[in-house]
């Protein structure tokens, strides 16, 4: 499968950033979004990030002009139901995910691949959304943000996913710069089961919302670990509560094994609304 025109659902950070990647490779992109306010600030966001590639060098004003014309932001309704890939960005809820393509199922022809950019939920629970036959076309896309930085996409075949449109998607992506990884059906995948770990040892080593414990795990682990980023800074980065929610997702489909409960002060700062930089707070806060 090849990609020629892609469709993104979501306008928040990962789905902004996942749209403005695809248009990069010169693709025809729709973003769409049921909030208005939040589609046409992810289309200024996207467009100021290009001018400045611009004022780098690293792109020219040409290919910016060009990728600009491509990328579009409509109401899902008004999409072309001929889309070749369709992607589902939302919130981390199964339910709601599951509406969202139960929706699209009706929408788009028997053609369009379906994909979720889900960092927590079986492929296969969200596949029962939609008809046996769009189940063959229906798999995981799972990008890192900034989607446009981070080359990694874990690709993942759920238990009736046609097997070449996993490997198609997988040789489409590596031949466009990404590192794609083939992953198992499983919770959480290859990467957000293992950084469980990471995240929940951290909150286990603080004593409590202490912003100089937080900085202090976070210098150890990138002077002494060599991590990029600690783990308090990358929760904010990522978002408190899409971490919590992929956290507690894990949890529960693993039977809620110890080692993997949520954490309280991560729910604390959820239910104050200290989701990271998005909010100006989260573990630290931004100016």
């Amino acid at each position: 499968m090849t990609p020629t025109s892609v469709a993104i659902i979501g306008a928040g950070t990962m789905g902004a950033g996942i749209a403005q990647w695809f248009a990069q490779q010169m693709l025809p992109t729709v973003l769409c979004d049921t909030n208005e306010v939040q589609l046409a600030k992810a289309l200024v966001n996207i467009h100021a990030s290009w001018d400045k590639l611009v004022e780098k060098e690293k792109l020219t004003a040409c290919q910016v002009s060009q990728m600009k014309s491509l990328l579009e932001t409509k109401p899902i309704a008004s999409v072309s139901p001929k889309m070749s890939l369709v992607i589902e960005a939302i919130i981390e809820d199964l339910a709601i995910k599951k509406s969202v393509f139960a929706s699209l199922d009706q929408q788009f022809a028997p053609t369009t691949v379906f994909a979720t950019n889900t960092s927590s939920f079986p492929i296969a629970l969200l596949a029962t959304s939609v008809s046996p036959e769009r189940q063959k076309k229906l798999l995981g896309l799972h990008f890192f943000n900034p989607a446009t930085l981070l080359k990694l996409v874990e690709v993942i075949a759920g238990p009736v996913t046609d097997p070449s449109l996993a490997q198609n998607l997988y040789t489409w992506f590596e031949q466009n710069g990404k590192e794609p990884a083939l992953c198992a059906d499983t919770p959480g995948f290859i990467v957000n089961r293992v950084a469980r770990s990471f995240y929940g040892e951290a909150l286990r080593i603080v004593s409590g919302d202490d912003e100089a414990q937080f900085k202090e795990v976070d210098r150890l682990m990138r002077e002494v670990g060599e991590f990029k980023m600690g783990p308090f800074e990358l929760m904010d980065l990522i978002g408190v509560d899409i971490n919590y929610a992929v956290t507690s997702s894990v949890w529960e489909a693993l039977e809620k094994s110890p080692r993997l409960t949520p954490h309280p002060l991560q729910k604390k700062l959820v239910d104050e609304k200290r989701f990271g930089k998005k909010t100006k707070r989260g573990f630290y806060v931004y100016p």
